[in-house]
This record gives C-alpha cells, structure tokens and sequence, in this order.
C-alpha cells in the first residue's frame, strides 16, 4: 500500500502543441507540457477511442517531467476524426515510436490504463529498448473472457446498464451486440448513428466507477460521440488486433523494466483477475490492488496511486522502486 494520498498537480497548459503526419491518412494530435529539459514520459489514452483530457496532465510533476499526451489515431483531435482506415494496433504503435523519434526522445517512462495498458506492453513488447519504465492501470488484454466480461456478465453487477445497452436493439440482434451496433454507428444516416453512438458510450461510463458519479455530466458532442463508438467498436470486433498473441507470455520478456501495476477492486469494465494475471506473469512489478476504486483513473485511491508511481519513477530508473522514499508493497 501506498504510505500517503497524493493529489493531483495544479492545472498546465501545453508548451508544444501540433498535428504529426503519421500516414497519408492520419494526423494525430500531441501536445507536451511540463519541464521541456525533463524526463520524458508519454501518456498513452484508453478506450479505444477515447483521447486524451487536460486532467490526464496532472498526474505528473511539471517542474520534473517532461509530458508528452497524443490522441490515437481517429480519436479526439486526430484527424480524420473517427476513422479507422489504416487503424490497428500495430499502427498506433508505430505512431508512439514515431512521435518519440520525432521529438529527439531517446527513452521514456510509459504510462497507460484500461486500453492504454494494453497498447504499452505492446509498445513496450517492439521496442523495449526505448522504454525506461512501465506504470499500467486498469489492465485490458483483449482476451475473449474480458470482452465477454464486458458485454454479458457484467449485467450479474449492473443489469440497469446492461438493459439499457441491450434494449436499444431489437431481440434477435441481443446475441451480437457488437455487430448490432457497428451496423448503426457506421451507418452514414445521423438519425440513426448518433442515437446508437450516444447510448454504446453510455454503457462504459454508467459502470466506470464504484460509486456512482457526483459530479456534473457533460457529455460530449455528437461528433465526439460518433468517433469514439466507431474506433472503439472497430478495435472490439477485431480482439483489438492482439487477439492472436499470448501477451501474457510475451511479457515474461520485459523482466529488464521497472513496472507499477495498479488496479481497482471492483473494476467492472477491465476485471482484476487480468491485472493479477499480468502481475504472475511479470513478477517484478510491483502491484496495487485499490481496495475502494473501479475503474477510472480519477477515484481517490486510483488517482492517488498513480500519481505515487509518478513520483517513484523521478528518481534513476535503473534504481529498486521498492527502495524509494514513497514504499509500495
């Protein structure tokens, strides 16, 4: 556990913000904060398809890190937005390593949750030699048992969620919902994409936290909305494009990189028997199971995890973090 709560930094505005040419398709946006001369660390968003929020660059120190966030391909500012042409894992981590060439990084501390945790170890799986450390949340490895987690058995939790998801469609169409709904999100009529995108994105928000939300809701516009549910649904139907890999035995390779797992108790969108299974696979992690969190990043306990992982990673990365002056067990 960690030995003191830690709070987010003070709200930053980017230094560096532009469009980097990844294909003659795709634009992805990026945007870097903090100390220009720091140490590098690269945010990788989840979803897929959600981008990235100026929240996500609190969880580091602006007068240490040097803070680089991207929007995936098709997701928030990239354009085109929501498109998934030439859109796979494997191109989007060719677009990490294209951006870190592109800003003369020579290495840098990975950080992603949910989908974002995912698409690290694949990083990190091609190009280990770039990666100074590994901090992963809310762990989602595309194995059929999650997606199944995800659009059946979380109803035995959230059967209010889940009805709203399966009523939208008609009877017989509830055995594919995932089909179901690309038919209508891609559909090109706005009458029907946009009602099926809102309610799909509604699904994962309703079940993301272990309390329901007191806060506000503003949702997104319906562009936002329409771009999220086709990469996301996109990435679903094909496994994510890593449905073919054992990741879990591929990472037994990443001994060599210091790694923070932390995962929410009561995760109902990434179940926590995946991250315990990543742990048993990369025994050098260290591991945090928050006892009071799902899944978002921005629960106290969660929150508060990352950003003692942030402040663990300051020091030499080649060093013990179970030494550091912040303990983690």
């Amino acid at each position: 556990m960690f030995s003191q709560t830690f709070q987010l930094y003070p709200e930053i505005e980017p230094y560096q913000s532009g469009w980097l040419e990844v294909s003659p398709i795709h634009r992805v946006y990026f945007e870097q904060c903090g100390n220009p001369e720091g140490q590098p660390v690269v945010f990788l968003h989840g979803g897929p398809g959600s981008g990235c929020n100026t929240a996500q660059r609190r969880f580091f120190d602006p007068e240490h890190y040097r803070i680089v966030l991207f929007d995936q391909r098709g997701c928030g500012r990239s354009m085109p937005q929501g498109s998934v042409a030439e859109n796979t894992t494997e191109h989007l981590v060719a677009d990490i390593e294209h951006l870190r060439d592109t800003l003369g990084i020579k290495s840098w501390l990975v950080f992603g949750g949910s989908w974002g945790s995912t698409l690290a170890l694949a990083y990190a799986l091609a190009h280990p030699s770039h990666v100074t450390g590994l901090i992963l949340r809310g762990i989602f490895l595309s194995q059929k048992s999650e997606l199944n987690w995800f659009l059946k058995d979380v109803k035995q939790f959230h059967p209010e969620a889940w009805q709203n998801l399966s009523s939208f469609l008609k009877p017989k169409e509830r055995k594919n919902m995932v089909n179901a709904y690309v038919k209508r999100i891609f559909s090109d009529d706005p009458a029907t994409n946009i009602p099926a995108a809102i309610n799909w994105n509604a699904y994962e928000t309703s079940i993301m936290t272990l309390l329901p939300e007191r806060t506000k809701n503003t949702s997104a516009g319906n562009d936002i909305q329409l771009a999220r549910a086709r990469v996301q649904l996109h990435y679903l139907r094909h496994e994510c494009f890593v449905g073919h890999r054992d990741l879990l035995d591929e990472v037994k390779t990443l001994a060599h990189i210091t790694t923070v797992i932390i995962q929410g108790r009561y995760d109902m969108v990434c179940p926590p028997l995946t991250a315990w299974q990543l742990k048993l696979a990369m025994p050098h992690a260290i591991f945090h199971m928050v006892p009071d969190a799902g899944h978002s990043a921005m629960e106290i306990g969660t929150r508060s995890a990352l950003i003692a992982a942030t402040e663990q990673f300051k020091c030499a990365p080649d060093s013990d973090l179970k030494t550091r002056h912040i303990q983690i067990e």
